[in-house]
């Protein structure tokens, strides 16, 4: 028998040729959507109510140089301070449109798959919202070499060109600021909460200063999404999502974080996000499926950069 026998088509491609589907259908992967989770609703503000709400905020009463009385004096009456922020909602929304012909002849069902990506996007792209928000605030803090940097209290800026990637030293340069200088509430116990991009959370890692993410935190003590573990009362969790914090400074060395404590996040929220199916039009033919909500975020206090006003301090570099 002269030669090998080999398989010849006479069609190249097409359907004809290969003509078998998968009975799966595959979605592309998201990132982890990790701001929402520390957001604080505002209660009692809904449907009817206009669209902003005010927080009404109480300032801290100065300590007097003494609190010691006079016997034939009055009690010194110290005013109440107070401030306000507002929170306007806007509404969020996006769609996916559709054909009933496509409904009919397609393997697959294209509302349920445009559904699971629609609930994708809304998750991502409220998470981008909200860390925005979060990320608002008066205190912020450039890295100019591997152990010290500069803070500023910018508003919606940073002045500072930052050179060198997040470091054990400046976790304990900004927990002790917050500590000592800010006096900022912990968010839990005596710990602090670090929203941070891989690349921070990298630089922490190669540090050589660094032994382990759970030197103080014990399997299972684990309470929010992406938590990694805890370096000097901060508790760090781990962002992937560029849109909330990415890389900045001098060849992009700087990876982004927040450090924050207590009442970080307010949710003003008129309509929960949810996913809602359009009134199909030419009698049916044209479909479509979108989701929609209408809310706000602010950073509670990021209008402040007050000792025992200010909540965070962000990362960051021009």
């Amino acid at each position: 028998m002269a030669g090998n026998f080999q398989w010849a088509a006479d069609i190249t491609s097409g359907v004809s040729r290969n003509h078998a589907l998968s009975n799966e259908l595959r979605f592309a992967s998201i990132a982890e959507t990790l701001v929402v989770q520390f957001a604080r609703p505002e209660s009692g503000f809904g449907a009817h109510m206009g669209d902003t709400v005010t927080i009404q905020r109480i300032r801290n009463i100065a300590e007097p140089t003494s609190a010691v009385l006079a016997q034939s004096g009055k009690v010194p009456i110290d005013p109440m301070a107070m401030s306000t922020r507002s929170i306007t909602v806007s509404e969020f929304g996006r769609g996916v449109g559709y054909t009933r012909l496509v409904q009919l002849l397609n393997k697959f069902d294209p509302e349920n798959a445009i559904q699971k990506s629609l609930k994708k996007q809304m998750k991502l792209t409220i998470d981008t919202v909200a860390g925005t928000a979060v990320k608002n605030g008066q205190i912020r803090f450039g890295p100019t070499s591997a152990i010290g940097g500069t803070f500023t209290t910018d508003a919606g800026s940073t002045s500072v060109t930052g050179t060198n990637n997040m470091t054990v030293a400046h976790v304990k340069i900004i927990r002790d600021y917050m500590r000592k200088t800010l006096h900022v509430d912990p968010y839990q116990g005596q710990v602090y909460m670090v929203l941070a991009s891989t690349k921070a959370c990298r630089g922490v890692k190669d540090d050589p200063e660094f032994h382990a993410w759970r030197q103080y935190l014990k399997p299972g003590e684990v309470f929010h999404n992406a938590e990694v573990g805890e370096i000097e009362k901060c508790r760090f969790i781990e962002v992937d999502h560029d849109n909330v914090l990415t890389e900045r400074g001098t060849g992009s060395a700087v990876g982004e974080a927040v450090f924050f404590g207590d009442d970080i996040l307010a949710l003003a929220e008129v309509e929960a996000p949810e996913l809602l199916a359009g009134i199909p039009g030419d009698f049916g033919r044209q479909r479509s499926v979108a989701w929609y909500g209408v809310l706000g975020f602010a950073n509670t206090w990021g209008d402040s950069a007050s000792d025992g006003e200010a909540r965070s301090v962000y990362f960051t570099s021009s």
